[in-house]
């Protein structure tokens, strides 16, 4: 099945959504991204995350992450659709939905960016769209890729905590060790020098005692 890789340029497809016509990359401009899929329209899954991702878009929107969703129905279904997800989340009648849905009735994009799930189909046979987390930087490249199966919602809190590790590395030397949060200490990559990771880390660098005697294990607060 097609699809894209970490570190590919994202394609800069065109789409109807429930904001008209656009070209991607043209929609994020200088922004980060982040493409979510869902199977279908009116199913209680998908209901609950775009009610949670609409809950976040502040969050998104304070790290300048640009959100967009997909599903497979039309723009008239998902303009509807968008009312019942605004009731959810217990919002005034007549809120808009923060965010444009792509319509992507032929599954034409879906097949293009490897977003099928095989063993979840409508009732006419047809492979619906998996769960599909796509984070895209500013230079248009895919940063993450997270796919999870149709039946599986998805953890918003840990997107948006990845999206803190990813802007994070990408501006300083660093990585991020296991259920890392925001001001949490880092770990110092293992290609900086002893000497040169003193310098570029002023607040001091902690090593971990190992069996092995290697010091590999570096930490340093957060830069």
């Amino acid at each position: 099945m097609p699809g894209i890789l970490l570190g590919d340029v994202f394609p800069n497809f065109e789409a109807e959504t429930t904001i008209g016509k656009i070209k991607f990359h043209d929609f994020l401009g200088d922004s980060w991204g982040i493409l979510f899929s869902h199977p279908r329209d009116y199913t209680p899954v998908c209901t609950t995350e775009l009610g949670r991702a609409a809950k976040l878009s502040e969050e998104f929107a304070k790290r300048n992450v640009k959100m967009i969703a997909l599903s497979i129905d039309s723009v008239k279904d998902h303009l509807g659709w968008s009312k019942d997800i605004v009731a959810y989340n217990t919002d005034q009648p007549g809120s808009k939905l923060p965010f444009p849905i792509i319509a992507d009735a032929k599954r034409e994009l879906a097949v293009q960016l490897g977003m099928l799930d095989p063993d979840e189909r409508d009732k006419d046979g047809m492979p619906l769209t998996a769960r599909c987390v796509f984070v895209i930087g500013p230079d248009k490249k895919m940063k993450l890729s997270v796919l999870y199966p149709a039946t599986t919602g998805r953890n918003f809190d840990e997107i948006l905590r990845v999206i803190d590790s990813l802007q994070l590395t990408a501006q300083k030397r660093v990585a991020t060790p296991v259920d890392w949060k925001p001001g949490e200490c880092v770990m110092v990559l293992p290609n900086i020098p002893e000497a040169e990771a003193a310098t570029l880390f002023p607040a001091g660098v902690f090593t971990k005692d190992l069996p092995s005697g290697k010091k590999y294990l570096r930490y340093t607060p957060q830069p």
